[in-house]
C-alpha cells in the first residue's frame, strides 16, 4: 500500500458493509486515517497490502509481527461489489505472501463471534479455532465473544495451498 491508496482504501473501510465487523465500527475521520497510515508506514513490523485482480485494486490486508518476528496478526477486507471468490484468492496470496516472503511461522486472526462469515472464511482457509475470548469487545451497546485462530506455516491445509499456487 503506498499513499496513492489511502482515499480508496479510506472509503472501503468506512463502507457500513465493512464497517459493521471491525473491532473499531465508527466511521473514520481522514484525519484519523492519516495519522495511522503515517504511524503504521514507519512501523518495519507492519505490511499494508493492496489486493489488485487485473491491475485493479479489490482489497486491502495487514500483517503486523507482534508476538515474535515470525508470528504475525493478520487484518483484511474487500472493496464493496468485488466479485465473489475474490476474497478467497486474497486470502491466499496473502499468506503465502507471509509464509514465503515474510518467513513466517505463524499466523494469528481474529472474528467477532457474529461474523460467522469470517468465521467460515478462516476455517476453509486452514485456520484452526484456538480460542474463544468471551465478551472481550465491547462494541458501545455490548459485549462480543471474539474467536481466535492460527495457521501454521507446516500446517498440511497451507501446503496444500502453497502447491496449488
Amino acid at each position: 500500500m503506498t499513499e496513492s491508496d489511502l482515499d480508496l482504501v479510506w472509503q472501503w473501510r468506512n463502507h457500513p458493509d465493512v464497517r459493521r465487523f471491525m473491532f473499531t465500527s465508527h466511521e473514520i475521520q481522514w484525519e484519523e486515517h492519516l495519522s495511522w497510515f503515517q504511524r503504521v508506514q514507519s512501523n518495519n513490523d507492519v505490511r499494508l497490502l493492496i489486493y489488485e485482480i487485473n491491475n485493479a485494486p479489490v482489497g486491502f490486508a495487514s500483517l503486523t509481527k507482534n508476538r515474535h518476528e515470525t508470528v504475525a496478526d493478520w487484518g483484511f477486507y474487500l472493496a464493496p461489489e468485488t466479485p465473489r471468490g475474490s476474497g478467497r484468492k486474497l486470502g491466499e496470496s496473502v499468506i503465502r505472501y507471509g509464509f514465503r516472503a515474510l518467513c513466517l511461522h505463524k499466523l494469528c486472526g481474529q472474528a467477532l463471534a457474529f461474523n460467522e462469515r469470517s468465521i467460515a472464511f478462516h476455517r476453509a482457509l486452514g485456520f484452526k479455532e484456538e480460542g474463544r475470548l468471551r465478551d472481550q469487545h465491547f462494541d458501545g451497546r455490548r459485549y462480543h465473544d471474539v474467536l481466535c485462530f492460527g495457521l501454521l506455516e507446516t500446517d498440511p491445509s497451507f501446503q496444500k495451498m502453497d502447491e496449488r499456487l
